[in-house]
């Protein structure tokens, strides 16, 4: 299957101010590295103003593709239950709900233009912890699930690939599409980490504690292009966190900053390579060294840009 041509020479990155919500001082999940993200790859020169795209709040109706609407009502209203709260990890604030829905909004985008172009990459997504009725480990909606029933509902995507290289399994996804064709949903996860109940993907990865770059490097190999070639999907959505650092304090392998970068390199050199578009989010990433996690992401970002170059999508 070609990738279509775009008529835009440069990489479509996806943003938006409100991607940054206030979280009560100290509080472990590192909300600012989305707007430094974005204001580094505009620093070092790896996105011009151009490149970016603004994302819309998507219509509640596209939200309950997934999820139902009595947990969207609740958590866009403010009226959860405190356990339900609880389990997400992130306290409720209007700002917070925004920033929900405008991410989710940004990942739709993102695999809409990857359609279009061919590759792109949003600076936030990959909220794979979420299942229909509630939220868990930081993730409210599932952005993934969502983006890929928007493109069926839209017609423009029949067969979609979830490729979750997160640290964690992606078990809300993995059960959302339990009993889906339509959706393969594949997860190369440590085997020791969180969530401790794991759901069943289509393919699950379990990997050892202490993984390094190599091994994990080859058994993505052993696994992708195989599964592109079987799966042939009409887009493949992509969840490429950097937990898997050995500096992350989440995460339990020990992939190196080259490790990292040598993964999305893989990833969207063999994807696109094969004629297979790419939408990609950020995924998790909980390095102490706030610095040192947003740079580890734009490897994505600066990855994206020499595979777009190569293949001049």
């Amino acid at each position: 299957m070609p990738v279509p041509q775009s008529i835009n020479m440069e990489l479509p990155i996806i943003y938006h101010p409100d991607y940054v919500a206030p979280l009560p001082e100290e509080h472990r999940f590192p909300m600012p590295k989305f707007g430094k993200l974005y204001e580094l790859l505009l620093r070092d020169r790896l996105a011009t103003p151009q490149q970016f795209h603004l994302p819309k709040l998507p219509p509640t109706e596209w939200i309950e593709l997934v999820h139902t609407p009595e947990y969207v009502q609740a958590y866009c209203q403010g009226s959860l239950n405190p356990k339900a709260q609880r389990r997400i990890g992130l306290p409720w604030s209007p700002a917070l709900a925004k920033r929900t829905c405008t991410a989710l909004g940004g990942t739709i985008l993102t695999a809409q233009l990857a359609l279009t172009h061919g590759l792109a990459c949003n600076t936030a997504g990959g909220t794979h912890h979420a299942f229909p009725s509630y939220g868990s480990g930081f993730c409210i909606f599932n952005d993934l699930a969502v983006a890929a029933r928007v493109l069926q509902k839209l017609g423009v995507a029949h067969k979609i690939l979830i490729l979750d290289l997160d640290v964690h399994q992606g078990d809300g996804t993995a059960f959302i599409f339990q009993n889906d064709p339509s959706v393969f949903t594949f997860s190369m996860h440590c085997e020791v980490n969180f969530p401790g109940t794991k759901q069943k993907s289509d393919l699950d990865v379990p990997l050892p504690e202490g993984l390094d770059d190599d091994a994990y490097l080859q058994t993505l190999a052993k696994y992708l292009p195989d599964l592109l070639s079987e799966c042939q999907p009409d887009i493949v959505l992509y969840d490429a966190g950097v937990d898997p650092h050995i500096s992350d304090r989440l995460g339990k392998l020990a992939l190196t900053d080259a490790g990292i970068y040598r993964r999305e390199m893989q990833v969207l050199s063999t994807c696109v390579a094969a004629g297979y578009p790419v939408a990609s989010v950020i995924g998790g990433g909980y390095a102490y060294d706030l610095d040192s996690l947003v740079d580890r992401h734009s490897f994505l970002h600066r990855a994206a840009n020499e595979v777009y170059r190569q293949y001049r999508l």
